[in-house]
């Protein structure tokens, strides 16, 4: 089967080349993918950034989102069938939807929304698991409660704005100046326009931050939240807590400890609880976004589809940080 591998580390590395079909487990499904899409993830898996808490080996196929259809089952699998429409974010340890085949196991994967293409699925599953798992089940957020979320326009942001205003939540966010208009028919109650004003200057006493960007936006967001708030995190830096439930080694963990204790201790002076979220692969959670999907809660966003031949070019401009949602690539 044809499939999108990277020899080795590198920004510029990466080819589409013949690989074995997957090899199926027990409790795992063999899926043809129709569509993947690009994360900023890919970017860093690609240029090593997370070597040290990923080790992958070589060839190693890229990609962590998928929809399509079953071609066959393992023998422990009772709850698809071939010809089921799925989709899914594999297992990070198991990555690999930029392919014509995929093993996901069943435990990832839940049926695909009826009254989405399969171009849209692909475009949910890593960031809408990613908000899940900041909004519902890191921050627990209640109806009526301020949230501020990064980069209102990226992948997460607009799941985020979609999702934490069905569970009833006072959204503010960030943007561009083009993109202000569209930003807030997404439902953001405010937008802050970051080439024209600095969102610590205009935010006050808000419950949650779901922070995406650097440490810079990550340290202002302190001083907006409120005490007993809550700064979210999903692009760093990592906890001992984080280190504890990938099962890392004892020296990853004293060196997270040390990365994070600056931006800890300064959460605490304020009373403000700091945490690092590193999304996990759940087929029940992602069954739950579904639900909402179906509802016409929630709507994908995508900014550009790209053939399976163009997965490269897909690649850079993810890179490039301009995308309005999510970057698609159509393999069927």
């Amino acid at each position: 089967m044809k499939a999108f591998l990277i020899d080795r580390y590198g920004k510029s590395h990466g080819r589409i080349g013949e690989v074995p079909v997957p090899q199926l487990g027990i409790n795992d499904v063999l899926v043809e993918v129709h569509a993947s899409s690009v994360n900023l993830l890919d970017s860093k898996i690609r240029k090593g950034e997370f070597k040290l808490i990923l080790p992958y080996s070589f060839p190693l196929i890229m990609g962590n989102d998928m929809a399509g259809v079953v071609v066959r089952v393992g023998s422990g699998v009772h709850n698809f069938k071939a010809g089921d429409e799925v989709y899914a974010r594999p297992p990070q340890s198991r990555i690999g939807a930029f392919a014509e085949l995929i093993a996901v196991d069943e435990s990832a994967l839940t049926l695909k929304p009826k009254n989405i293409s399969m171009e849209q699925a692909a475009a949910l599953p890593l960031v809408a698991l990613t908000a899940w798992q900041v909004l519902v089940e890191t921050a627990r957020l209640k109806k009526g409660q301020k949230v501020f979320i990064h980069a209102g326009s990226g992948g997460v942001g607009t799941i985020a704005i979609q999702l934490a205003k069905h569970l009833g939540a006072f959204v503010a966010t960030t943007t561009s100046t083009s993109n202000v208009g569209w930003v807030k028919a997404l439902g953001a109650d405010v937008v802050i326009d970051y080439k024209q004003q600095n969102f610590e200057s205009v935010l006050r006493d808000y419950d949650v931050v779901l922070n995406s960007l650097g440490p810079v936006e990550l340290e202002k967001s302190l001083s907006i939240l409120k005490p007993g708030g809550q700064l979210i995190s999903i692009s760093g830096p990592p906890t001992p807590e984080f280190a504890q439930e990938q099962k890392l080694f004892w020296g990853l963990g004293w060196v997270m400890r040390l990365l994070s204790s600056g931006i800890r201790r300064k959460a605490r002076k304020q009373d403000v609880r700091y945490a690092f979220v590193f999304m996990r692969a759940s087929g029940a959670q992602l069954k739950k976004i579904t639900a909402l999907v179906e509802s016409g809660v929630i709507t994908p966003v995508i900014d550009r589809t790209f053939p399976f031949e163009s997965t490269a070019e897909a690649l850079s401009y993810v890179e490039r940080g301009r995308a309005k949602g999510k970057v698609v690539i159509k393999l069927i």
